[in-house]
């Protein structure tokens, strides 16, 4: 899985180390890949500024917008996508899969009429939560089916979706997502009732209305689209990375360190934020950045949800940080229950924690000695790294690509605060 991109990223070491200096964030992973798709939409000319052009997962995107038939140019942190003719309506894909290939569905099915996509992972309808995509494309008339491995699409009679009232059980960001660009070539107007609204939604609405979109957003109420004929290119710059800003906040915190952030989301964080600082994070604000310092923070007793919430992905990040705290720390994820097996390879590293039905308990500030630990995923994987630079000794991170997919330049960037891995 993703050897085509990341042979020479299986594994790292850190060491005991401590951060310092300045970092400028990347644009948003979960916003940019949000705005590849929405290039579909259009065949005019996309530009897109602060575009974090090295993850792995943008690769991998890039890569898919191109065996569609689009074409791409990336330069620094710039991206210039372009069309000639018809995009192909099948997504031909057998590498290293992303769940945006959901969002490719409903783009070429707004876009064309017509969609089929590999499934995220090769998973099936039931396996993970696909039904909420589904129903949201059925509702504009769609008809949607399974045909081996790929996951199909066609719209009406007319061949053109048309618009309708989408009601989301609960607050899915990728649904939310998926009925905005579904919602904006279609037939009529589409009310997406119960979304998610977040800055990455913020971000894609921005865009979508510069290319010819009209969408209102009536807060955590509702969404209003109404239905284009067609869009045109456009020119955008992509939000900074609200997580990238996070991870060094903490890190800078636990190991002691003096970081300056460049082009940090404030906004973007204002609740985990007031946790972070009640719990003694020293947090100066300047004009276009912010100043952590480090010090020895006080427990921490969190539960994610909904924006302006703290995210899902977030908890790994806080768990680290409880580690560092003198005391007992509590995160519970209401999104996604026991989502903690992360805490077993903390646990590796000597982070003493305990389940409690669906409470992760963390007993912190005990030391932690370096071992041999496995990213599960790409938050896990920055977790490890983070309690890799507080822990006596060498560790070894395996599967480390992973992190590469959300972390653009990350070896530069921890050079610059002094960390050599």
């Amino acid at each position: 899985m993703g050897n085509h991109l990341t042979s020479d990223i299986r594994s790292l070491k850190v060491s005991r180390s401590r951060l310092a200096g300045t970092v400028k964030l990347s644009g948003a992973k979960n916003s940019a890949l949000r705005l590849l798709a929405a290039s579909i939409l259009t065949d005019g000319e996309i530009r897109l500024s602060n575009f974090p052009n090295g993850l792995l997962d943008i690769q991998v995107h890039l890569e898919m917008l191109e065996v569609l038939g689009k074409s791409y140019v990336c330069e620094g942190d710039r991206v210039v996508i372009r069309q000639e003719g018809m995009l192909a309506t099948e997504l031909a894909w057998h590498k290293r899969s992303i769940r945006n290939t959901l969002l490719i569905l409903g783009a070429l099915t707004s876009r064309y009429g017509e969609g089929r996509v590999p499934l995220p992972g090769g998973c099936k309808l039931g396996e993970r939560k696909y039904d909420i995509h589904v129903m949201l494309l059925e509702r504009l008339g769609a008809k949607v089916w399974e045909e081996g491995d790929f996951l199909c699409a066609r719209a009406g009679s007319e061949g053109v979706l048309q618009g309708n009232d989408i009601f989301l059980p609960i607050r899915s960001t990728g649904a939310t997502e998926n009925a905005i660009l579904c919602g904006v070539l279609a037939r009529g107007r589409t009310t997406i009732w119960n979304p998610h609204i977040r800055p990455e939604i913020l971000d894609l609405i921005q865009m979508l209305n510069k290319m010819g979109a009209t969408i209102t957003v009536f807060g955590q109420k509702c969404i209003l689209v109404e239905g284009k004929q067609e869009l045109r290119g456009v020119e955008h710059e992509v939000i900074p990375d609200n997580m990238e800003a996070l991870t060094w906040a903490i890190g800078s915190v636990i190991t002691d360190g003096d970081v300056e952030i460049l082009n940090f989301p404030k906004n973007h964080l204002d609740v985990p934020l007031v946790f972070l600082k009640e719990s003694g994070m020293k947090l100066y604000e300047g004009k276009d950045s912010v100043i952590v310092k480090g010090g020895t923070p006080y427990p921490l007793e969190i539960s994610t949800g909904p924006y302006p919430g703290i995210n899902s992905d977030m908890q790994p990040l806080l768990a680290v940080y409880g580690a560092m705290c003198n005391g007992v720390s509590k995160i519970v994820d209401l999104r996604f229950p026991g989502r903690y097996a992360y805490a077993k390879e903390l646990g590796k590293m000597g982070v003493d924690f305990d389940i409690q039905g669906d409470l992760l308990v963390i007993h912190g500030g005990k030391p932690l000695t370096g071992a041999q630990v496995e990213a599960l995923d790409l938050r896990a994987g920055i977790a490890l790294l983070l309690a890799g630079l507080t822990a006596e000794g060498e560790t070894i991170i395996e599967n480390s690509w992973q992190i590469h997919r959300g972390y653009e330049n990350l070896q530069v960037k921890l050079q610059e605060l002094g960390i050599k891995i």
